[in-house]
């Protein structure tokens, strides 16, 4: 055999050889890019977090005294541990099981209290885990699912369409601030969304520069929050907003009980809402006068934007108590955001119900003895024909009703204020 021949055969092998060695290291390559990742697993001794909680705030003599757990946790401890007993039992998440290693996992006290702090402080999900011994991937699924609860188990009570008994405390309170048959006030508030999706940021940003959603609410004076409609591009002003609105749907659709009230020796028989200067001039809306002349028109002026203020105290006291909707939204899934929202304001209305004898409430005592001193009252809701909604919509929308409101509610500013220095 030749020379030239066997170098042939030689590079023939070497050519094969290194095919096969090829061949071996993608496959192994593709191998370990396919195969999924296992999280690393920590011991935290979540059962010390448990006990460090316990002994921090629920034991018999805590560490922190009320005043401190107010300021922690935006509420008491009897309403917190409410909340935490409805989830344990009704909340199948929220119910403590052995994890896959024979360990007893998170409390319902670990996980409530997790997610109300992301709540309440807008910070991340590791910022707790030296405290609480959970990792960040479990702090946002307790945020995933704590607003879950929440809405299923208390939604349908601190998020409820007023009652008849509710409708005529807050007519007995605008009546006693010299507006009769207004049941609170409406407005708009935005909240920024930081992790917009690109494609959508034209939709959501305003003149501000940043992407933003909206909340349309409408509170009381006690800072109750009685309607919230989110979810609604930044871009929309607050007209575009009030024609996507839910808030007329009862009184369009029938299911609304019956106001009569009586202004200025005038009977009306549609309830409003104090607004600002943006909003139409419908029967259901009364705004401010721009340039008052003359003290009636000053003093009306003055009262009503001293109580149309109460939408903005709640916008208020909603961002102070929950820091997440004040900081710049960071989740991506605009449903999740609304969700929590949606949490957030029931929180603040089971709050407000909590606390309503420490806040400064208006003197309704009045009213109590009979209803002959009464201008307002609430009827319960009559049969509603379908052919009548056009009817009611004109009647929301009657522009003259409004004037001749208006200007009775000056007249009666006055009668009731007018003369109080001299």
């Amino acid at each position: 055999m030749s020379s030239s021949s066997s170098d042939e055969v030689d590079e023939a092998l070497e050519e094969i050889v290194d095919q096969v060695v090829d061949n071996f290291i993608h496959s192994m390559v593709d191998v370990q890019a396919n195969k999924p990742k296992r999280r690393v697993y920590i011991e935290r001794d979540r059962e010390r977090g448990h006990n460090q909680l316990c002994n921090d705030y629920f034991k018999e003599n805590p560490t922190y005294q009320p005043e401190m757990f107010m300021r922690h946790f935006r509420m008491n401890k009897p309403l917190f541990l409410r909340i935490v007993d409805r989830l344990s039992s009704e909340g199948p998440y929220f119910q403590q099981r052995r994890n896959a290693h024979g360990r007893y996992g998170l409390s319902a006290l670990q996980k409530c209290t997790a997610a109300i702090r992301m709540l309440a402080y807008g910070q991340s999900g590791d910022t707790y885990d030296e405290y609480l011994r959970l990792g960040e991937s479990t702090a946002r699924l307790c945020l995933k699912n704590f607003p879950n609860g929440i809405i299923q188990l208390f939604g349908d009570e601190y998020l409820r369409r007023p009652t008849l008994d509710d409708l005529q405390r807050l007519l007995d309170v605008g009546e006693v601030h010299g507006f009769p048959g207004m049941i609170g006030s409406i407005d708009c508030m935005h909240w920024e969304w930081k992790n917009c999706p690109t494609a959508w940021k034209g939709q959501y940003t305003r003149g501000s520069g940043k992407p933003t959603i909206v909340l349309e609410a409408v509170a009381s004076q006690n800072l109750w929050i009685w309607h919230a409609f989110f979810g609604l591009p930044g871009t929309l002003n607050d007209i575009n907003v009030l024609d996507r609105s839910p808030v007329f749907d009862d009184i369009l659709q029938g299911r609304a009980p019956k106001v009569k009230f009586k202004v200025n020796n005038h009977t009306y028989r549609m309830a409003y809402y104090l607004t600002d200067g943006i909003y139409p001039n419908w029967s259901t809306f009364i705004q401010s006068i721009p340039l008052p002349q003359g003290p009636k028109a000053e003093l009306f002026a003055e009262r009503q934007e001293s109580t149309r203020k109460d939408v903005e105290r709640a916008f208020g006291v909603l961002q102070s108590r929950f820091a997440i909707v004040k900081n710049p939204a960071l989740q991506w899934d605009k449903e999740k955001i609304g969700r929590i929202m949606r949490t957030c304001v029931i929180l603040h209305n089971m709050i407000v119900e909590n606390e309503r004898g420490g806040y400064t409430q208006i003197d309704t005592s009045e009213f109590e003895s009979g209803e002959s001193s009464r201008s307002s009252e609430v009827q319960r809701t009559t049969s509603f024909n379908i052919g009548n909604m056009l009817g009611i919509r004109n009647k929301v929308r009657d522009s003259e009703k409004h004037d001749r409101l208006k200007a009775d509610l000056v007249e009666n500013v006055w009668q009731k204020f007018g003369n109080v220095d001299e």
